[in-house]
């Protein structure tokens, strides 16, 4: 039995194996460098010091956090669109989701981001304590309001769960508090939820922990929502991209050990064949060496097949880090949920990123109605995702097809339009029926028949 409020679950410790491999590669070089021997493994017989000076030389591809970067791009291809069923109140807060002057659309690629990089990312829904308030007027007056707080796979602690239902959780978060008349410094604590209630607790001087704080919400459940990318049970997953992860990681490793080797091949070793032990070597641009009856002296160099087969190596890798990402973009054949269905239409196919987007939206409206329920407005609503999924997508060979078609009056221009829009040629801010206005009033081209 344990008493203390920091300390983490099994399933915890398990999915921190996982992020001590993302997280790096998340944050790059440095990041990388400062993981050390984790990532970075030393010789057997390597000094101490030509270790630390091939880490300090050893430089990040930054293929895991690209494609990561790159997929929540295309989740955010388009905006992401607030139904017409949330509640006017509630689409004024998404308008600064975290009191921090994001909107929603803003606010939800960070969260997305994580998601996506570590298996799954948690939103707390938080409402500031509102005493001697009396009414809704009364709390608005005073800006006291619902706001989202992203809290990141690695804060949380532990959780409980009864019925499919989260019954408790617990995350670390750091807070700022005053230090002197000027000063301030950073204060770890430990925040616990449960449905109804909440405490922080924080180390006394003898550094145990102890109750800082506690208080009521006016939920019958813990406003606390997740979002999965490689959901493996009740808040665990799994990163999606864990086997891009750990190519990246070798890569990471290989182009290290590539670099040292290009280091000494670069640099000839001279030997000397002699058997006078009285002999001293002086080597310089302004003097010649005598050297004694017999003797010789040659300098030996790298033959480079070592290095040709390192570069060819680094270079598979790169291939297959690139089909590892797109994995995410490849469509697969998906049942419909019934049977009655399952007559009437064929398979669907969605990629896995396409179904991430599809989750999304089902997440951000579950965070939307946690905000509708404090303020007692009934339904929150639903959210769309617009991403574009599409795994030819890339502008430089599409385009030149779609004004091929245009040109031979296969596609309209109001589509051609649309298409050069959702690949970003052409801003948003842009409407067809306006622009072909503007097309008509502009008068006939030079030369045009």
């Amino acid at each position: 039995m344990s008493n203390d409020p920091s300390q983490t679950i099994p399933a915890v410790d398990a999915m921190r194996q996982d992020w001590a491999i993302v997280a790096p590669l998340m944050g790059g070089t440095a990041a990388m460098r400062n993981a050390a021997k984790a990532l970075l493994p030393q010789y057997p017989a390597e000094e101490d010091d030509a270790y630390l000076s091939r880490l300090r030389l050893s430089t990040l591809l930054p293929a895991y956090a690209e494609t990561v970067n790159s997929n929540t791009s295309r989740v955010f291809a388009e905006p992401l669109q607030i139904g017409d069923d949330v509640p006017p109140v509630v689409v004024e807060l998404c308008e600064d989701v975290d009191l921090g002057g994001n909107d929603l659309n803003a606010w939800a690629v960070d969260l997305f981001r994580q998601a996506l990089s570590h298996g799954l990312c948690h939103v707390l829904i938080e409402y500031p304590r509102a005493e001697g308030l009396r009414t809704r007027a009364d709390e608005k007056a005073a800006g006291v309001r619902p706001y989202a707080v992203i809290i990141r796979p690695e804060q949380v602690l532990g959780w409980r769960v009864d019925g499919g239902k989260l019954q408790q959780v617990r995350y670390l978060e750091s807070v700022e508090a005053a230090d002197g008349s000027f000063g301030v410094k950073s204060v770890a604590q430990v925040r616990v939820l449960e449905p109804g209630v909440w405490q922080t607790y924080r180390t006394n001087d003898k550094g145990a922990w102890e109750l800082h704080e506690e208080g009521t919400t006016s939920l019958s459940y813990v406003p606390w929502v997740t979002f999965y990318t490689g959901r493996t049970g009740m808040m665990t997953a799994r990163p999606p991209l864990l086997e891009l992860a750990y190519l990246n990681v070798k890569h990471w490793q290989s182009q290290s050990d590539q670099d040292n080797l290009l280091h000494v091949a670069r640099v000839p070793l001279l030997f000397m064949f002699t058997d006078d032990e009285q002999f001293e070597l002086v080597i310089s641009s302004g003097s010649a060496t005598r050297m004694p009856k017999d003797g010789d002296a040659k300098y030996v160099e790298h033959t480079g097949a070592a290095i040709t087969a390192g570069r060819e190596s680094l270079q598979d890798l790169i291939e297959e880090m690139r089909m590892a990402g797109a994995k995410l973009l490849q469509k697969e054949k998906q049942q419909t949920k019934t049977a009655t269905q399952a007559n009437e239409e064929a398979a669907q196919e969605l990629s896995p990123l396409a179904r991430m987007a599809s989750q999304f939206a089902d997440a951000l409206a579950q965070m939307l109605q946690v905000m509708a329920d404090y303020l007692g407005l009934g339904d929150g609503g639903m959210v769309e995702m617009r991403g574009n999924f599409d795994q030819d997508w890339a502008p430089e060979v599409s385009v030149p097809q779609l004004l091929q078609m245009a040109n031979s009056g296969k596609l309209s221009d109001e589509t051609l339009f649309a298409e050069m829009q959702r690949r970003g040629i052409i801003s948003d801010e842009y409407d067809w029926q306006e622009e072909l206005e503007r097309i008509a009033s502009q008068g006939p081209m030079l030369g045009a028949t």
